[in-house]
């Protein structure tokens, strides 16, 4: 029963942030996104990664492993688009 909770806390927090990777990509508009937030984001979830790793809890692991995909993708759009004032 725990795995299951897991399991679908990971699906629901990492799910939601695809709506927000697939704005960014077809929009190449990052303008209203925090970078600082999301670096900040990207550095606890990695953190996440690592302790799941310890761990070796798979879904802390697998969660972690597509949010730092998606928060990466939000982030290089962030960090390399440049944005019209």
């Amino acid at each position: 029963m725990e795995n299951l909770i897991g399991y679908i806390a990971a699906f629901l927090t990492t799910v939601s942030f695809l709506p927000q990777v697939l704005r960014v990509v077809m929009t190449k508009q990052t303008r209203d996104i925090s970078r600082n937030m999301y670096i900040m984001f990207f550095l606890g979830v990695l953190l996440w990664f690592v302790y799941g790793i310890l761990r070796s809890d798979f879904p802390i692991i697998l969660a972690n492993a597509v949010t730092i995909f998606f928060v990466s993708i939000i982030l290089y759009y962030k960090l390399t688009t440049e944005e019209k004032t």
